[in-house]
């Protein structure tokens, strides 16, 4: 994979104009004179992390990076708090686009005593469900380097809320980058957009199987795209070894009797955490409104 930056434009195919080009993707690029260049096409993607789309262009889908390897979800200890339910859905559309996930929780500096309880239940919950859970500070420099090892090979991409620290991350991973970092607005304790444009940025020396990082603008919300309601209790890791085992075979888990999923969680084998969460997406997919209870 090369990394450059070439000034130019897009022959668009008719179907390509919603999301033509990613972060992530393969390309062929016609050259010109003036060393500008026209992409001509664009390689199928595999690894597609995207999300619903917001804005002018709600209900479509905001594809976030191409042919990504791992997944990282980015939330903060304070400023902002972090926010187990966009963790999840974050969660549920990565494992929808078969992609591997972490999760980065920054800002370990800032713990105090209930922050840390909080946090470390939180943090406690997906590491029993399997998932890595990485905590870093760049103050500090903790968890930096174990984060850098993670990085060196493969295509990865931060994803999280403004203010997080996302390009503080990658300032502390990669010093010469010298990203802008913004602030916390003091009225909603949410971030600042700092980084405007996603970009892919090469992490230690050039090869051949990877070390790429995805920088991505903060997301206010993560609104799960093209998931039915039936399917998505298959994206739950915890749910799965239990879908056959209720009464009826098409199962919501919300309001059926003899359902095996609420046993288990009135029985704390299966967090009633997630579970939970499980219900508010399904509502709001069911709504057909899937940013309710972002």
């Amino acid at each position: 994979m090369v990394s450059c930056t070439i000034r130019g434009r897009f022959r668009l195919k008719e179907e390509d104009t919603t999301n033509p080009v990613v972060i992530g993707d393969h390309v062929t690029i016609l050259m010109n004179e003036d060393e500008s260049g026209v992409i001509t096409d664009r390689g199928e993607r595999h690894g597609k992390l995207s999300r619903r789309a917001a804005g002018r262009r709600v209900g479509r889908e905001h594809v976030i990076i191409a042919n990504v390897d791992r997944a990282w979800i980015v939330q903060s200890v304070r400023e902002p708090r972090i926010n187990p339910g966009f963790i999840d859905r974050f969660l549920v559309m990565a494992d929808a686009r078969g992609i591997e996930a972490g999760i980065i929780i920054n800002k370990t500096d800032l713990f105090d005593e209930r922050a840390e309880e909080h946090v470390g239940f939180i943090a406690g919950m997906y590491v029993d469900l399997g998932f890595e859970v990485l905590f870093t500070s760049t103050k500090t420099g903790d968890g930096i380097d174990d984060l850098r090892d993670e990085l060196l090979t493969g295509i990865h991409v931060f994803v999280g809320p403004s203010g997080v620290g996302k390009s503080s991350l990658l300032n502390a991973l990669l010093p010469d980058l010298e990203l802008r970092t913004g602030v916390i607005s003091q009225a909603t304790q949410k971030g600042k957009h700092t980084t405007t444009y996603a970009e892919l940025i090469q992490v230690g020396e050039v090869r051949p199987d990877g070390g790429f990082i995805g920088d991505t603008p903060g997301l206010r919300e993560f609104g799960l795209y093209d998931i039915e309601p039936a399917h998505l209790s298959h994206h739950f890791v915890e749910f799965r070894k239990y879908l056959g085992e209720c009464r009826f075979p098409n199962c919501t888990h919300d309001h059926e009797p003899d359902c095996h999923i609420k046993d288990l969680v009135e029985e704390d084998v299966l967090p009633i955490e997630r579970y939970e969460s499980y219900i508010n997406m399904l509502r709001s997919l069911q709504l057909g409104n899937a940013d309710v209870g972002r």
